[in-house]
């Protein structure tokens, strides 16, 4: 890279430590430190619910997805909104009244302090590895760009220096630094991604017409292959024809995860479930002045959502065409065997000095968006349901603002290193499950979200349930999907069936949910301290 590329990435770094330092100062007790004391204005929430959502699995995964595949993935965007609108009707509202620092406070009124611990327990286990992984796949563009390669060293490297970085300025700011730094963030990825799509269109020398005509007769990369190759025949071993501009599957099966009924159900279910049980999407809820502005910020950010994610599978598809134009060169250039870095190559080896910069920058801030929110969000939950708690209990309790504000910095810094850890470990998982960088990162989500679903439907939706049914909820969910993993469910089912079974990921959170549901619901009605 140039040194106009490294001035541009330092000048924004200093500007996001700076926010975070700035409302720093701002932060008088925890509540402002992590509820922004319910003051944000909806549409600066709907903004950083963006940017939460839009991680580098878009900026980098939704590449390699229309490299290898089609446009399918937005109809599960549309089940997103979905979900978001029931969350906004059926559930913000009660989690809102709860009026406790997270969301996990609501379980602790209907169920008691133990089932409250539980359950975010079983977040802080989730968050760690959902957000290891965009982490693990953030390091993939920047291992690309600062040595060239994705070799697993490197990628290390990389997720120490992102690990580091976030952690610095998410421990000064408190959420209400991450929010304004979120909003940023978001509309500088919009504007990388529609620079690139402008720049690979402009450098492929076809027209719109010819364009579109390679994408209907293109190929699609088939699922779990053991090889992919160039064939004698100039075609690619481990790919099928198929249109790449296909946005409607409506075939009716529970193996491929974006046809209308995986995207429209399946996925609207796992949605529900990140809406209502995950705090590091509830919480930017929360900050909101009310409950109304909450649920519209939350609706309309899956709207936003949408158009951002056609634009970087755009780019995936334009890079097809450009790859696939000249068999060699395709198969000499890799990504017809592993394209998790074919976009951060493209930016590194085709884009002028000065623009890559700031492309990398777009990254930086798809990286950092979604990190920096876990932290907070992790932060919150262990010093508000465990850490204060624990310490009231020993009679030592951490009763000022100052030394609460102190302790929540602390613990930031403390997940910041847990998450960079664990990022490590999903980069060897995602190497294992055979899945694209997308279905990873959002698949490992399902173990915490099957039976923390069960839980919360339980809590809102009827009078049922215990301490003991909800921690028995959790364990079922988390061993449902883990049953269902492919390294498990193939050898497992081949030996019982005679072929393997397959269930696509967005099958995992629902099925996982109607077990910790019913398992949930066998426990006898506890003592309803919520009116």
């Amino acid at each position: 890279m140039g040194i106009i590329d490294w001035i541009f990435i330092a000048l924004f770094l200093i500007v996001l430590t700076s926010i975070g330092f700035f409302f720093s100062k701002k932060n008088r007790n925890v509540d402002d430190y992590f509820a922004a004391g319910r003051s944000m204005p909806g549409w600066l929430v709907a903004l950083a619910a963006t940017g939460t959502s839009i991680s580098a699995g878009t900026f980098v995964g939704s590449p390699e997805l229309g490299f290898n595949t089609n446009l399918t993935f937005i109809m599960s965007c549309v089940g997103a909104v979905i979900g978001g609108i029931f969350v906004a009707a059926l559930v913000l509202p009660k989690l809102y009244r709860c009026n406790t620092i997270t969301i996990y406070g609501y379980i602790g009124n209907r169920f008691g302090a133990t089932s409250k611990k539980a359950t975010s327990l079983m977040f802080l286990l989730g968050q760690l590895f959902t957000s290891g992984s965009r982490l693990f796949i953030a390091a993939i563009a920047i291992s690309v760009i600062c040595f060239g390669c994705i070799d697993f060293r490197f990628i290390v490297y990389s997720i120490i220096i992102l690990g580091i970085i976030s952690t610095v300025y998410t421990m000064a700011g408190g959420i209400k630094g991450l929010i304004y730094i979120d909003a940023l963030q978001i509309l500088l990825v919009v504007g990388t991604g529609l620079v690139a799509l402008i720049l690979i269109f402009n450098s492929l020398d076809l027209g719109l017409a010819e364009i579109i005509a390679r994408l209907k007769d293109g190929m699609i990369k088939l699922p779990q292959q053991a090889s992919y190759s160039l064939s004698t025949d100039g075609t690619f071993q481990g790919w099928a024809s198929g249109n790449k501009l296909m946005l409607v599957d409506d075939s009716f099966d529970f193996t491929s995860p974006y046809n209308l009924i995986g995207a429209l159900f399946a996925y609207a279910i796992f949605k529900f479930a990140q809406f209502s049980t995950d705090h590091e999407f509830v919480q930017r809820q929360l900050t909101c002045r009310s409950v109304r502005k909450a649920g519209s910020s939350l609706v309309v950010s899956q709207l936003m959502a949408i158009p951002i994610v056609f634009i970087f599978l755009s780019i995936g598809l334009l890079l097809y065409v450009k790859y696939s134009c000249d068999p060699a060169a395709g198969a000499a250039s890799g990504f017809f065997t592993d394209a998790r870095d074919v976009f951060p190559q493209y930016i590194k080896n085709n884009v002028p000095v000065g623009l890559r910069g700031l492309m990398i920058i777009g990254l930086l801030s798809a990286a950092l968006s979604s990190f920096n929110s876990a932290i907070n969000a992790m932060a919150s939950s262990f010093v508000s349901d465990l850490y204060l708690p624990f310490m009231e209990k020993r009679g030592r309790a951490v009763t000022s603002d100052a030394s609460q504000i102190t302790s929540s910095r602390m613990m930031s810094v403390l997940m910041g290193v847990l998450l960079t850890g664990f990022a490590i470990l999903t980069a060897l998982m995602q190497q294992a499950s055979g899945l694209n960088l997308v279905d990873f990162a959002t698949g490992v989500m399902c173990f915490s979200y099957a039976g923390m679903l069960g839980v919360f439907i339980t809590a809102l939706f009827t009078k049922r349930g215990n301490t003991f049914s909800v921690i028995a909820a959790l364990v079922s969910g988390l061993l449902v999907v883990l049953i269902m993993q492919p390294y498990i469910m193939n050898p497992l089912t081949e030996y019982l069936f005679g072929h393997r079974v397959v269930i696509a990921w967005t099958w995992w959170a629902p099925i996982g949910a109607v077990v910790s549901t019913a398992v949930c619901l066998l426990g006898k009605p506890s003592k309803i301290i919520e009116k």
